[in-house]
């Protein structure tokens, strides 16, 4: 999770944009609340960008853009190239000292493993010294190799700036030497370890997971009825990633943003009924019971699910703060746990 503006604001994000960092207007259309409503947008040095682009050229826009756009609360993120690449430390040394504190945090591709997390948390601590930053940059990492995936814990605690790790579905499967068909429709079937896995290390971090981008888009052209089965499909998608504990997903077009924001938001039934377990858990005082309403056991851990589903609530704008900062105090009275700490580490 990302902890903001002075720990005054967490976010947890399910949508995560990813552009072409060297194009001015795909800057502009993701700073924009209507044409781009999602929680977290990640300008691309890397894979995005065309060769011709790399370098100066990409840098100068992507700086220019950091410095005058206003994304208002959406976390702001830079994918420089990876670190074996000729052009990571020029992408690092240009938005470190042209954007200072105009972004929250770098996604780090083609991580091997924790000591590579170690050393772009030991550069970022030299470029924000030098530069005079009072933002500390967060981490979010891709685990898009075979490699990545066997230390993804270890990745994933090998720094505290460390936010959250996502999966990389079109690298990892060529590294695999798969069928790229696979990653449309049965994606979450084939790749339901790797998924798992991602979700399991980073849970057990503090951290927060991200699913891979959907590939297929429609066009304007295309006729309604084929609109509607790529919606469809990128909606089952993400239902079955949030079902095995994906927090968000990356968004390739911004077409695809309120379905993904709607797959990882609760219900208001759900949330309804989370309400009431905390409710019904705290009136009783903790510990295990037996509700005559629902016929349901509700424990520690019931309220620990129904907490975590009110906090994905406030953060999607359903729920209010003070709701949420009551029941996580109840909560921590009781268990020692602080949903609210939950992604921090020494």
């Amino acid at each position: 999770m990302f902890i903001l503006d002075e720990g005054k604001r967490v976010v947890i994000p399910r949508t995560e944009l990813t552009y072409p960092g060297h194009n001015l207007k795909l800057h502009q259309n993701a700073a924009d609340p209507v044409k781009s409503p999602v929680d977290h947008v990640m300008a691309d040095f890397e894979d995005a960008c065309p060769y011709e682009f790399k370098g100066d050229k990409s840098r100068e826009v992507m700086v220019e853009a950091l410095n005058t756009l206003n994304f208002g609360n959406k976390v702001i993120t830079v994918r420089p190239n990876n670190l074996r690449s000729e052009f990571f430390k020029g992408d690092m040394e240009a938005v470190m000292s042209g954007a200072v504190d105009r972004f929250h945090g770098v996604i780090i591709p083609k991580i091997y493993g924790p000591e590579d997390v170690k050393q772009v948390s030991d550069l970022l601590d030299e470029l924000e010294a030098r530069y005079g930053w009072r933002t500390k940059l967060a981490i979010e990492t891709l685990i898009e190799r075979p490699r990545a995936l066997e230390y993804a814990y270890e990745i994933a605690t090998a720094s505290s700036r460390m936010a959250g790790l996502i999966f990389g579905i079109a690298d990892y499967t060529a590294e695999l030497g798969g069928d790229p068909d696979l990653l449309l429709d049965r994606q979450n079937e084939i790749f339901y370890f790797e998924k798992k896995a991602v979700v399991t290390a980073a849970k057990a971090a503090g951290l927060h997971a991200i699913d891979n981008v959907y590939l297929k888009i429609w066009r304007k052209d295309d006729s309604d009825d084929v609109k509607q089965k790529i919606d469809d499909a990128l909606r089952r998608k993400n239902e079955g990633a949030a079902a095995i504990g994906m927090d968000g997903t990356w968004v390739i077009h911004p077409q695809q943003s309120l379905i993904a924001n709607e797959c990882y938001s609760p219900t208001q039934k759900q949330i309804e009924e989370a309400k009431y377990q905390l409710d019904f858990y705290h009136e009783k005082g903790g510990g295990s019971m037996f509700d005559p309403k629902t016929g349901q056991m509700i424990d520690e851990a019931t309220a620990k699910i129904a907490l975590m589903r009110v906090s994905k609530a406030y953060m999607a704008g359903m729920v209010d703060k003070a709701y949420v900062d009551s029941m996580a105090e109840k909560s921590k009275s009781i268990t020692g746990y602080d949903i609210r700490r939950a992604g921090e580490r020494g």
